[in-house]
Protein backbone atom coordinates (compact mmCIF):
# COMPACT_ATOMS: atom_id res chain seq x y z
CA UNK A 1 0.00 0.00 0.00
CA UNK A 2 1.18 3.15 -0.65
CA UNK A 3 1.42 6.67 1.40
CA UNK A 4 -1.04 8.22 -0.10
CA UNK A 5 -3.57 5.39 0.12
CA UNK A 6 -2.62 4.88 3.52
CA UNK A 7 -3.02 8.68 3.56
CA UNK A 8 -6.55 8.64 2.63
CA UNK A 9 -7.23 5.81 4.88
CA UNK A 10 -5.95 7.84 8.28
CA UNK A 11 -7.44 10.93 6.83
CA UNK A 12 -10.61 9.46 6.90
CA UNK A 13 -10.71 7.89 10.24
CA UNK A 14 -9.51 11.07 11.42
CA UNK A 15 -12.59 12.62 10.06
CA UNK A 16 -14.79 9.99 11.72
CA UNK A 17 -13.13 10.09 15.05
CA UNK A 18 -13.81 13.96 15.14
CA UNK A 19 -17.61 13.73 14.65
CA UNK A 20 -18.41 13.30 11.00
CA UNK A 21 -21.50 11.81 10.19
CA UNK A 22 -22.17 8.50 9.67
CA UNK A 23 -22.58 7.74 5.66
CA UNK A 24 -20.12 5.89 3.65
CA UNK A 25 -17.68 3.19 3.24
CA UNK A 26 -16.60 2.93 -0.13
CA UNK A 27 -13.41 0.69 -1.62
CA UNK A 28 -10.71 2.30 -3.52
CA UNK A 29 -10.26 0.96 -7.26
CA UNK A 30 -8.49 -1.61 -8.10
CA UNK A 31 -9.77 -4.13 -6.02
CA UNK A 32 -8.04 -7.58 -5.97
CA UNK A 33 -11.35 -10.13 -5.40
CA UNK A 34 -8.84 -13.39 -5.87
CA UNK A 35 -6.75 -11.94 -2.98
CA UNK A 36 -9.95 -10.38 -0.80
CA UNK A 37 -8.47 -7.11 -0.29
CA UNK A 38 -8.78 -3.48 -2.13
CA UNK A 39 -6.42 -0.89 -2.95
CA UNK A 40 -7.66 1.71 0.04
CA UNK A 41 -11.11 2.33 2.01
CA UNK A 42 -12.80 5.80 2.11
CA UNK A 43 -14.96 5.86 5.23
CA UNK A 44 -17.15 9.00 6.64
CA UNK A 45 -18.63 8.82 10.15
CA UNK A 46 -18.95 5.75 12.36
CA UNK A 47 -16.99 4.91 15.19
CA UNK A 48 -13.40 3.62 14.71
CA UNK A 49 -12.63 0.09 16.32
CA UNK A 50 -8.58 -0.18 16.45
CA UNK A 51 -7.90 -4.08 17.39
CA UNK A 52 -4.67 -5.66 18.86
CA UNK A 53 -3.20 -8.11 16.92
CA UNK A 54 -5.15 -11.73 17.30
CA UNK A 55 -3.49 -14.67 16.40
CA UNK A 56 -5.39 -17.79 16.90
CA UNK A 57 -3.56 -20.51 18.69
CA UNK A 58 -6.34 -21.66 21.14
CA UNK A 59 -10.02 -22.91 19.90
CA UNK A 60 -12.95 -21.58 22.48
CA UNK A 61 -12.45 -24.98 23.85
CA UNK A 62 -9.13 -24.39 24.82
CA UNK A 63 -7.67 -27.23 22.56
CA UNK A 64 -4.57 -26.35 20.72
CA UNK A 65 -5.14 -25.08 16.63
CA UNK A 66 -2.04 -26.02 14.55
CA UNK A 67 -1.41 -24.66 10.69
CA UNK A 68 -1.78 -21.82 9.01
CA UNK A 69 -5.36 -22.24 7.79
CA UNK A 70 -6.64 -23.71 11.04
CA UNK A 71 -4.66 -20.74 13.23
CA UNK A 72 -5.99 -17.80 10.16
CA UNK A 73 -9.76 -19.26 10.71
CA UNK A 74 -9.66 -19.14 14.48
CA UNK A 75 -7.93 -15.26 14.03
CA UNK A 76 -10.65 -14.02 12.33
CA UNK A 77 -13.63 -15.75 15.05
CA UNK A 78 -11.41 -14.02 17.23
CA UNK A 79 -11.19 -10.31 15.41
CA UNK A 80 -15.09 -11.24 14.74
CA UNK A 81 -15.91 -11.89 18.66
CA UNK A 82 -14.45 -8.81 19.45
CA UNK A 83 -16.35 -6.56 16.92
CA UNK A 84 -19.75 -8.15 17.99
CA UNK A 85 -18.40 -7.11 21.58
CA UNK A 86 -18.09 -3.29 20.31
CA UNK A 87 -21.64 -3.60 18.01
CA UNK A 88 -20.06 -5.13 14.91
CA UNK A 89 -19.01 -7.56 12.83
CA UNK A 90 -16.10 -8.60 9.83
CA UNK A 91 -18.26 -6.94 7.54
CA UNK A 92 -17.18 -3.60 9.53
CA UNK A 93 -13.09 -4.38 8.84
CA UNK A 94 -11.67 -1.50 6.79
CA UNK A 95 -7.85 -2.26 7.10
CA UNK A 96 -5.70 -5.01 8.18
CA UNK A 97 -2.10 -5.69 8.41
CA UNK A 98 -1.32 -9.58 8.73
CA UNK A 99 1.88 -10.77 9.24
CA UNK A 100 2.75 -14.66 8.82
CA UNK A 101 5.36 -16.63 9.84
CA UNK A 102 5.83 -18.48 6.68
CA UNK A 103 6.20 -16.88 3.55
CA UNK A 104 5.11 -20.14 1.46
CA UNK A 105 1.94 -19.98 3.58
CA UNK A 106 1.00 -16.80 2.09
CA UNK A 107 -1.68 -18.26 -0.39
CA UNK A 108 -3.25 -20.53 2.27
CA UNK A 109 -3.71 -16.70 4.25
CA UNK A 110 -5.63 -15.32 1.10
CA UNK A 111 -7.58 -18.39 0.31
CA UNK A 112 -9.39 -18.31 4.00
CA UNK A 113 -9.10 -14.16 4.13
CA UNK A 114 -11.51 -15.04 1.31
CA UNK A 115 -13.92 -17.36 3.44
CA UNK A 116 -14.94 -14.23 5.76
CA UNK A 117 -14.46 -11.71 2.92
CA UNK A 118 -16.49 -12.06 -0.20
CA UNK A 119 -17.09 -8.47 -0.82
CA UNK A 120 -16.46 -5.33 0.83
CA UNK A 121 -12.72 -5.76 1.22
CA UNK A 122 -10.57 -4.23 4.03
CA UNK A 123 -7.05 -2.26 2.85
CA UNK A 124 -4.79 -4.89 3.56
CA UNK A 125 -0.78 -5.73 3.89
CA UNK A 126 0.63 -8.78 4.58
CA UNK A 127 4.55 -9.40 6.06
CA UNK A 128 6.59 -12.23 6.98
CA UNK A 129 7.47 -11.82 10.19
CA UNK A 130 10.56 -13.85 11.58
CA UNK A 131 9.22 -14.03 15.41
CA UNK A 132 6.16 -14.05 17.12
CA UNK A 133 5.93 -13.51 21.11
CA UNK A 134 3.74 -16.14 21.56
CA UNK A 135 6.04 -19.17 19.57
CA UNK A 136 3.42 -21.09 18.06
CA UNK A 137 1.85 -18.46 16.64
CA UNK A 138 1.86 -18.53 12.30
CA UNK A 139 -0.10 -15.41 11.82
CA UNK A 140 -1.31 -12.25 13.70
CA UNK A 141 -3.93 -10.02 12.10
CA UNK A 142 -4.09 -6.37 13.41
CA UNK A 143 -7.37 -4.45 12.14
CA UNK A 144 -9.42 -1.16 12.28
CA UNK A 145 -13.31 -1.28 11.70
CA UNK A 146 -15.27 1.66 11.30
CA UNK A 147 -19.22 0.39 12.76
CA UNK A 148 -22.04 2.53 11.73
CA UNK A 149 -20.97 3.31 8.06
CA UNK A 150 -23.53 2.35 5.06
CA UNK A 151 -22.46 1.35 1.24
CA UNK A 152 -23.15 4.36 -0.97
Amino acid sequence: MNFRITSIIFAAALFATVGGPAQAAQGLEPSNPQRSYAAGVITEGGRIVWLAGMGGTRAPDGSKVEGIAAQTRQAFRNIEAALKRAGGSLSNVVSMTVMIRNQEDGNEFVKVRGEFFKSRFPASMLITAKDFAVPELLVEIQSIAVIGDTLQ
